[in-house]
């Protein structure tokens, strides 16, 4: 038996936009094994250096740690895509800026998480979002990037957001950026299998899909 823990922003946090229909929680509530709990700390709009306050509410007989966050962070920096440069490596160092400030931000709060002494997973930002333009799924990947790195460093599993929703059904008719029923759903059954079957104990990062 376990208490999985959701940790970061409304991909986790997500009922207010699927109403009348059941959030990312009540949906992995739903897909695991009898005796098993989940708990949401998980707070729509909050970034990377949001999740240590998160923390202070964990439940004392928490047993798995999962957090996506990133998203949000990416936002405040989408005012960069607007920015005039006179080459594309100029571009590039604007973005490699940007980079640098979120790989210091993910690093301490994945350094955080992992001092809990919890088995932990973390997720990858999604990027299949309707609408989303190119120089923005450019711009995303310097995060997963980051994300990525971290997780491999720390030895903890992914679950690679980009792979899982992957269909335009998969987004929020209320808000683009955010999971729907069927990605809600997606995102559950990936988070259940992970904390059921995986053996955390290797400290070996794979990606769940």
């Amino acid at each position: 038996m376990g208490h999985i823990v959701l940790l970061g922003d409304s991909i986790f946090d997500n009922e207010r936009y699927v109403p009348d229909r059941p959030p990312v929680i009540e949906q992995l509530r739903r897909s695991l094994p009898p005796g098993w709990r989940a708990s949401l700390l998980a707070v729509d709009g909050d970034v990377v250096g949001d999740v240590s306050a998160q923390l202070e509410r964990l439940p004392h007989d928490a047993t798995h740690l999962f957090v996506s966050v990133g998203g949000n962070d990416a936002l405040g920096e989408i005012t960069i895509l607007g920015e005039s440069v006179s080459s594309v490596g100029d571009a590039l160092e604007l973005l490699r800026d940007v980079q640098v400030r979120f790989h210091d931000a993910y690093r301490k709060m994945l350094r955080t998480l992992c001092a809990v002494g919890k088995p932990t997973a973390v997720c990858t930002i999604y990027d299949a979002i309707p609408g989303l333009s190119l120089a923005e799924l450019a711009a995303l990947a310097v995060f997963n990037d980051v994300i990525l790195r971290e997780a491999f460093q720390a030895g903890v599993p992914v679950i690679d957001l980009r792979l899982l929703c992957d269909q335009p059904g998969d987004y929020s008719p209320l808000s683009s950026i955010e999971p729907s029923l069927a990605g809600g759903s997606k995102i559950a059954r990936a988070i259940a299998e992970l904390a059921t079957s995986h053996d955390f104990g290797s400290r070996k990062t794979v990606i769940y899909l």
